[in-house]
């Protein structure tokens, strides 16, 4: 797993940019067309239940990012500040990220087609929950975040 000062040196690491209202819109979109996908994908296979299922947490939190201004291209970064910017999201969501990952790894790319549970009213909840603090967060809480990624201790400084 990457740790947040790996996360800062990386080129496509965890990197600051201008908060985006219109990206964070459109990732919260995305995310909940997964969902919707998700809910109504009784024929999919585990590989694309799995595949849904993540995606549509990951995009949800990626949503938030972007209304903050901090871009990853690297799932692990992103999942890693989950951990670190833990008053942000729902209650585990660190844990959850990672363990819908892993299924997604191997259903996808190891074909291990293991079984996939999914909680419709669960992942609607948690992508709700983003959706209202992507409307909710005021400037002052995101210039805090903000402060704290720039002082992070460990960041190697350039």
């Amino acid at each position: 797993m990457a740790n947040i000062a790996w996360c800062l040196e990386q080129k496509k690491g965890i990197k600051l940019v201008e908060p985006n209202n219109d990206l964070a819109k459109e990732y919260i979109k995305s995310a909940e067309e997964t969902l919707f996908s998700l809910k109504n994908s009784a024929e999919d296979s585990n590989m694309w239940k799995a595949t849904k299922k993540y995606y549509a947490q990951y995009l949800a939190v990626y949503a938030l990012m972007m209304k903050i201004g901090i871009k990853s291209e690297i799932h692990e970064c992103t999942i890693e500040l989950t951990k670190h910017l833990e008053e942000l999201f729902p209650k585990n969501t660190f844990d959850k990220l990672m363990k819908d990952k892993q299924l997604r790894i191997d259903n996808q790319y190891y074909l291990k087609n293991k079984e996939v549970t999914t909680n419709y009213n669960e992942l609607f909840t948690f992508v709700l929950s983003i959706k209202e603090k992507i409307n909710s967060i005021s400037t002052p809480e995101i210039k805090k975040i903000r402060e704290k990624i720039k002082n992070w201790p460990n960041k190697k400084r350039t």
